[in-house]
């Protein structure tokens, strides 16, 4: 099988099949199993409260735990990943944070949990990261947004349908048997990816025609040094750019909101609904589940509007800026007390949540000029989405246990996503790294 540019060099013409589909699948349910691990907890949250007598304070904490390690590791993944291959990233992610679900359920306190979600950060770092770096690696420059959008996706479809598979499995089981499961998960998709998964140069069920389309196309005219090792110095040079600072600004208040509703959501529903551990995890599956579809037409979209100078001239912001302000919709949450209002709301919300966080890390792409060094910037973005994220179920803690409602929880959350808006409006519009290195 020839492997190499030198092979490659008209773009493809005519049907080219659609195998790279299986890197979709791959993508999409490692963040399925990731988001699943995350929300767990607060789904059987109730539960965890009763049995260790905790707080809305320790709860916040709890939920937020894990991204206290996850912030500290993701720049150091985004480093790894353009040095080491993707695959070794994520598999040793995923397998770290699989043993870490399966000891939380031999927990026993407040602070044994705390520890087994921190190692469980730790691991789940490499998952967001590593799927924006093989979506640079695996899809042409026209089909990163549905790419992005639809692995991204995996962090609605799971928790929606873990909201339902883990009141279910802690009804028949409890909640520590809830966990083994959602260990087991983890622990197949790692079998399975070291054995599908490979560069697209390598990847030996992939065609010929297909192969010349990922790799003359994936950079967009660019220079394509995808696989050449970059510089951790780089780093520095990116926290001089506006363009930068203005998704990373962004994706903080996008991730912000993400969590609120993560954690929050099931504890809102019970407390306004009186509902049942079960109408519970249906509830909360419901706009879960709508989002997903709703933001891969959305990045879809965003695909079919914009060609490739459009894309390269970052353009891509007018799409986020309009999903953002759909986000926005939470705000108007306490204003009602109808539970299908609420719903519609939350699905309205998530979906623009999912768009807008995913299309921005393709921004971020689309106005990035050096591939090698791609991995770093994506993570910056994400660190900086989780750092707001890791406060999130924190302060709506201490808002909820102050206040003893959710409306300046969700008003938070829907002025940060304006301020989100107005931010990439205004400062992406500029080439990030625009000059390439001389090769080294």
């Amino acid at each position: 099988m020839a492997t190499g540019a030198e092979t490659f060099g008209a773009p493809a013409t005519g049907r080219v099949p659609f195998r790279r589909g299986w890197i979709y699948l791959l993508m999409i349910t490692l963040v399925m199993i990731n988001y699943m691990d995350r929300s767990v907890v607060g789904i059987v949250a109730k539960t965890l409260a009763t049995e260790f007598n905790l707080s809305p304070v320790q709860l916040g904490y709890l939920f937020s735990s894990f991204l206290w390690t996850y912030c500290l590791c993701v720049l150091p993944v985004g480093i790894l990943l353009d040095r080491y291959e993707s695959r070794y990233v994520t598999s040793a992610g995923i397998g770290l944070w699989s043993l870490a679900i399966a000891a939380t359920a031999g927990a026993w306190n407040f602070s044994s949990l705390i520890a087994t979600r921190l190692v469980m950060g730790a691991g789940e770092a490499t998952s967001i990261p590593a799927c924006s770096r093989i979506v640079r690696e695996w899809m042409p420059a026209t089909e990163r947004g549905v790419a992005t959008t639809v692995f991204s996706a995996g962090g609605f479809i799971g928790p929606a349908i873990g909201a339902v598979l883990i009141a279910w499995l802690t009804t028949m089981w409890g909640w520590r048997g809830a966990f083994i499961v959602l260990a087991l998960l983890g622990f197949v998709w790692l079998v399975a990816n070291m054995i599908w998964f490979d560069r697209p140069e390598r990847a030996r069920w992939l065609s010929s025609a297909e192969r010349n389309k990922i790799l003359t196309e994936r950079s967009a005219g660019a220079p394509d040094d995808i696989f050449t090792r970059g510089s951790a110095g780089v780093v520095f040079e990116l926290l001089q750019s506006r363009s930068m600072w203005g998704a990373m600004i962004l994706q903080a208040a996008g991730i912000y909101t993400y969590y609120l509703l993560l954690f929050w959501i099931p504890s809102y529903l019970q407390t306004t609904g009186n509902l049942s551990l079960m109408k519970t995890g249906l509830y909360t599956a419901l706009p879960w589940a709508i989002a997903a579809p709703v933001s891969i037409c959305l990045g879809l979209l965003s695909d079919r509007l914009l060609d490739r100078n459009k894309l390269m001239l970052g353009q891509r912001r007018y799409a986020v800026i309009g999903c953002t302000l759909l986000a926005a919709c939470v705000l108007f949450v306490p204003l009602t007390t109808n539970t299908a209002v609420i719903l519609t709301l939350f699905a309205i919300s998530l979906s623009g949540i999912s768009a807008t966080i995913s299309l921005n890390i393709v921004l971020v792409t689309d106005l990035f000029r050096r591939p090698r060094d791609i991995g770093k910037a994506l993570s910056l973005a994400i660190l900086s989405g989780n750092v707001f994220g890791l406060v999130a179920p924190i302060i709506t803690g201490y808002l909820v246990a102050n206040f003893g409602g959710y409306g300046w929880a969700f008003a938070i959350g829907g002025i940060m996503l304006l301020i989100g808006a107005v931010a990439v409006g205004t400062m992406t519009n500029a080439p990030i790294l625009a000059e390439p290195e001389p090769a080294r």
